[in-house]
């Protein structure tokens, strides 16, 4: 993930200016992989008081769980997939190019809403047009999202948008979104 550059494109959208993240939360990556982007959000934000990796591959946990413990945090991992995993309520939840690989992002979005308490925030990056998606394309066989259409998505899923981030990389776009209550 560093050497493709998304550890420094998570960094640069989740350090940018919004309102406030507090400390006292609990926070779930969704389908973390390797939890590059949760290694970033406690960089930024510091040591939630509880994280939850969610993903199906147990490999991909293990290593999750070894980046954080780097950052002396012992995470809460639960394999299985969005919709599958029983996972506690949260005031923040991640999720790095997820969307675009589930058959039905809107049931996705609406699963992460679920997760989230009233006010919750969700940290989104989503894979925009690019000719450099064609590449990635060929390797994972994953959607791109125009950027009214991903709005449009989330605002359906009962999201307010409080932000689009035009990165974290020519291939990616964010986006920060509160549970509407």
């Amino acid at each position: 993930m560093r050497t493709l550059g998304y550890h420094d494109g998570y960094l640069g959208f989740l350090s940018a200016p919004k309102g406030p993240d507090r400390r006292d939360v609990r926070i779930v990556d969704v389908r973390a992989g390797t939890a590059a982007f949760a290694e970033v959000w406690v960089a930024i934000n510091g040591t939630p008081i509880q994280t939850t990796l969610t993903e199906p591959r147990p490999a991909m946990l293990e290593r999750g769980r070894a980046a954080l413990r780097r950052r002396c945090i012992e995470p809460r991992t639960v394999q299985g997939f969005l919709g599958e995993a029983v996972l506690e309520p949260c005031e923040v939840v991640l999720a790095a190019h997820v969307i675009e690989h589930c058959p039905d992002p809107l049931v996705a979005l609406w699963q992460m809403r679920d997760l989230l308490l009233p006010g919750g925030r969700l940290h989104l990056v989503v894979s925009k047009p690019h000719w450099c998606n064609v590449i990635i394309w060929l390797q994972w066989r994953h959607r791109t999202f125009q950027e009214g259409e991903i709005v449009d998505l989330i605002q359906e899923a009962g999201f307010e948008i409080e932000r689009v981030y035009d990165s974290p990389s020519r291939t990616s776009r964010g986006i920060v979104a509160s549970r509407a209550n």
